[in-house]
Parts: structure tokens; C-alpha cells; sequence
């Protein structure tokens, strides 16, 4: 039993300091994932990296597929509900505490920077009718698109699509469709410059 131990120490200990230590718990995370969701589609592609407080939640026979290298650094939550579809190309980078939500779709491009606390839903409450609570009156959807090379900085929030190799800035609202190679910011957020294409 000894012997035993001490081999599980010396693998444990190659382990960290070998420096593959987040790789391998990145690999049981994303097993431990699929694990719990039997119903949905779960794909992770190649070199995905998923970190700590990694939490995806399907209620339903949703779909979570990302890309080649995707970063998922640390606190991400995606909440998916009924055949909710989240797709992220390859490349993109999730910093911390990023949220998603959705019912219908979010598609993500390839390279795309989520910033701090970012907040990303396909839907948003009706709020409009006095006579009725708000948790009765429902939501508006809006399946959504952000393109590729899109950055996004800390604590914005998104439910509305965002063209290719535009620029949100931090705490802003996007709540109507930006155009492809625009920065926007503000609540709502308004285009501050139309930035030149390569």
C-alpha cells in the first residue's frame, strides 16, 4: 500500500510542477461537463482550455460547441435553456466572470475578446405593461451574432449582434445592432468612430 502512495505522490507532484497541472484539471472539468449533461451537445474543440468556476447549465437538449484554443479563464457561466444553441469559434478568450444566457442562439466569430463581467443574453424582459408583474409578462428573443475579431471590454452587456472587428467599450449596453468596424459605448451605446478597414 505504501509503495502505491508513494507513486501517487511522485505523479501528483510531476504533475504541478511540471507546470501541466491546469491542463489536466481543464481536462477533467470539461469531462465532468459532458458528464452531467447526457440530453445536450457538448463539444469542446481541440486545446480548449476551461478554468476554474468553468459553469454550464442545459436545461433541455441544448447545444455548447466551441472552436480550436478557446480560453475560458476563470468564473465563466453559460445558462442554456430548452434547444438553445451556443457556438464559439476558434481562438476566442473569455477573461473573468463572464455571463451568457440563452434560449435561442449566440454564435461567436473567430478571435473574439470577452472582457471582465461581460453579460451576453438572446433575450430581455417585457417590462412595458403597468398591469402586469414583471416576471409574468415574458421576453423578446433575438438569436445573436458577434463577429469576428470583436472585443469586448469589462462589464458590458450584450443582447444584440455585433459585426465583424468592432470594438464595445467598457460598461456600455448594446442593445441594437452594431456595424461591422465600429467602436460603440455608452448606455445605449452609440457609435463613437467608425474605424478604418484594413
Amino acid at each position: 500500500m505504501s509503495a502505491l502512495v508513494s507513486k501517487l505522490r511522485w505523479a501528483l507532484y510531476h504533475l504541478v510542477y511540471s507546470g501541466r497541472g491546469p491542463v489536466f484539471a481543464s481536462e477533467l472539468r470539461k469531462r465532468w461537463i459532458v458528464f452531467r449533461h447526457p440530453n445536450a451537445r457538448i463539444e469542446f474543440g481541440e486545446h480548449t482550455y476551461v478554468g476554474p468556476g468553468f459553469s454550464l447549465e442545459i436545461r433541455g437538449s441544448g447545444t455548447f460547441i466551441t472552436g480550436r484554443a478557446v480560453e475560458f479563464r476563470r468564473g465563466f457561466t453559460a445558462e442554456i435553456g430548452g434547444e438553445g444553441r451556443i457556438v464559439i469559434g476558434d481562438a476566442c478568450i473569455f477573461t473573468k466572470d463572464p455571463l451568457l444566457q440563452c434560449t435561442t442562439s449566440i454564435e461567436f466569430g473567430e478571435r473574439v475578446m470577452i472582457g471582465q463581467s461581460a453579460m451576453i443574453a438572446d433575450g430581455n424582459h417585457r417590462w412595458r405593461d403597468r398591469d402586469t408583474p414583471l416576471s409574468e409578462q415574458g421576453y423578446d428573443f433575438e438569436p445573436l451574432r458577434i463577429g469576428d475579431d470583436v472585443i469586448l471590454f469589462t462589464k458590458v452587456t450584450v443582447v444584440s449582434s455585433i459585426g465583424d472587428k468592432s470594438v464595445v467599450a467598457a460598461n456600455a449596453v448594446v442593445s441594437k445592432p452594431v456595424e461591422p468596424y465600429t467602436l460603440v459605448g455608452g448606455v445605449p451605446a452609440r457609435v463613437i468612430e467608425q474605424l478604418e478597414r484594413a
